[in-house]
């Protein structure tokens, strides 16, 4: 399985198994604009991990390691999901401006080990 991460504002979306990773929705985008297979909130950064990183890339590192740790504890969940999506190709879509700087990328890694 491929598993790819795209920002949900950069049109056009890739094919593939459509995927919101973000717990909140992006501003500005409709549900029939997004044409999502789901929605992973709970795979998502807690709202405490989140709001104490604040996309400040001096935290990544720290960030990162925290986020990995909070997935590990929905093993199951994310594991779970991840065969829901019956498809070769998991998209893993966020809406943050710092691509460098995303939990998707995170989730991204974290997916693929499990495999």
């Amino acid at each position: 399985m491929e598993v790819t991460i795209h920002r949900i504002y950069d049109q056009p979306l890739p094919s593939g198994y459509k995927v919101l990773a973000d717990r909140l929705w992006p501003r500005g985008i409709s549900k029939e604009e997004a044409h999502l297979d789901a929605h992973w909130a709970e795979c998502a950064p807690s709202d405490e991990l989140r709001k104490w990183f604040s996309h400040d890339a001096e935290k990544w590192g720290e960030f990162r390691k925290k986020y990995l740790h909070e997935l590990s504890e929905k093993k199951d969940t994310v594991r779970s999901l991840v065969r829901e999506s019956k498809e070769e190709r998991i998209i893993l879509l966020y809406g943050a401006k710092d691509t460098d700087h995303t939990h998707a990328k995170v989730l991204k890694e974290y997916i693929e080990k499990l495999q």
